[in-house]
């Protein structure tokens, strides 16, 4: 039987210590695995929702000119949804925030939030959220509207904060 020489003065042979690395590997492992299987889609389970951009319904935001809204899961004005946002390019939305968290996609454009003070710029592939009625502007940039995909926790709206005293 091999013995490192290690091994030898613990008295442990290599064989059992692969044999202990093993168990401990399918021990951890195992459940990792059973999970997998047990979080794979149940044949006929769970629903799908496809929304191509051709059916999508634009509709106005009220009191923001030319920004228009598809919702493509729940009703925004009525609790939790999904939803598409279009800013025009140009668009500026003075400091606000809205009540429920929101979790959002840069879809198109160039949006930018001022938080803070502190300017952030988010192109097209940007994430951004504002959680507990974080107050920020918004800015979509000349040249292209900017196109947002949004995972509202609730009711949505817009709540004009008052101008900052200078």
């Amino acid at each position: 039987m091999w013995r490192t020489q290690d091994s030898l003065s613990k008295g442990v042979s290599v064989k059992k210590a692969i044999a202990l690395v093993s168990f401990v590997g399918v021990a951890l492992l195992g459940p990792l695995t059973a999970g997998a299987k047990d979080a794979a889609p149940k044949k006929g389970g769970g629903t799908a929702v496809l929304v191509p951009a051709s059916d999508l319904k634009w509709v106005d935001v009220p009191d923001r000119p030319g920004t228009k809204l598809a919702a493509v899961q729940g009703d925004p004005s009525k609790g939790a949804s999904h939803f598409f946002i279009r800013l025009p390019a140009g668009f500026s939305a003075g400091l606000h925030h809205h009540t429920p968290d929101h979790y959002v996609a840069v879809l198109a454009g160039t949006v930018v939030y001022n938080v803070d003070g502190q300017d952030h710029t988010l192109p097209a592939g940007s994430y951004f959220s504002f959680t507990g009625k974080r107050t920020h502007t918004t800015h979509c940039a000349d040249g292209t509207d900017c196109v947002l995909f949004v995972d509202s926790r609730g009711k949505w709206d817009i709540v004009d904060e008052p101008a900052p005293k200078k």
